[in-house]
């Protein structure tokens, strides 16, 4: 089993958890452990490297960050979970689609735990709850090492997602934890993930 290290990085800003992947992923060798950064956001909306500027309908003064990450835009706000996975997923003999696929499977399971049933949609990445969107998924690839990653919606305000075309889809309705089971905390959604997560890749957690 290998290491993974799990950082709780509380409320931070896009920029400065941002720089940190890039930089990790970026100085990281063959015997670098991996991590999982847990984290909630200050409103942002991010930008996926491909997305086209119409799906930002209007800000509403919420700052945009250009990302490199896949996809097209999404919000982050206080209340929603935010999990980054810097993963050699080379060195793990995982190709992307196949950590994609155990992404989504540790999140149905996470949301199985607290009675809440969800479901795929074909070419439209991410989990769903009754056709609504509950967590958003988009990962960058360099070098096969990943980083970026899931946000699942727990207790915000969903109001800023109208401002935009959630991932490109115009009237796509998003969800959360708490519209369904209102006694779920971030804390419990971290911590359980984190578990989850680990017994799906075989890593030893370190809780840092």
């Amino acid at each position: 089993m290998s290491n993974l290290i799990i950082k709780n990085l509380g409320l931070n800003t896009y920029q400065v958890i941002f720089d940190e992947m890039v930089k990790y992923t970026e100085s990281r060798d063959n015997n670098t452990d991996d991590q999982l950064l847990l984290v909630e956001h200050h409103p942002v909306f991010s930008q996926g490297r491909h997305g086209k500027a119409e799906h930002i309908l209007n800000p509403n003064n919420i700052p945009i960050f250009q990302s490199d990450r896949g996809g097209q835009v999404t919000y982050h706000g206080p209340g929603q979970a935010v999990i980054y996975f810097l993963v050699d997923i080379k060195r793990q003999n995982i190709g992307i689609k196949n950590f994609v696929d155990i992404i989504e499977k540790a999140t149905i399971e996470l949301l199985a735990r607290y009675n809440i049933k969800t479901h795929l949609i074909d070419g439209k990445p991410g989990i769903y709850v009754n056709n609504e969107k509950i967590a958003s998924l988009g990962l960058r690839v360099k070098s096969g090492k990943t980083y970026h990653g899931l946000s699942i919606n727990v207790n915000m305000d969903l109001t800023p997602f109208s401002y935009i075309n959630p991932c490109g889809y115009n009237n796509l309705v998003m969800n959360q934890i708490c519209n369904i089971n209102k006694n779920i905390t971030i804390y419990m959604v971290f911590k359980d993930f984190s578990q989850i997560f680990c017994e799906k890749m075989n890593y030893t957690p370190d809780y840092n």
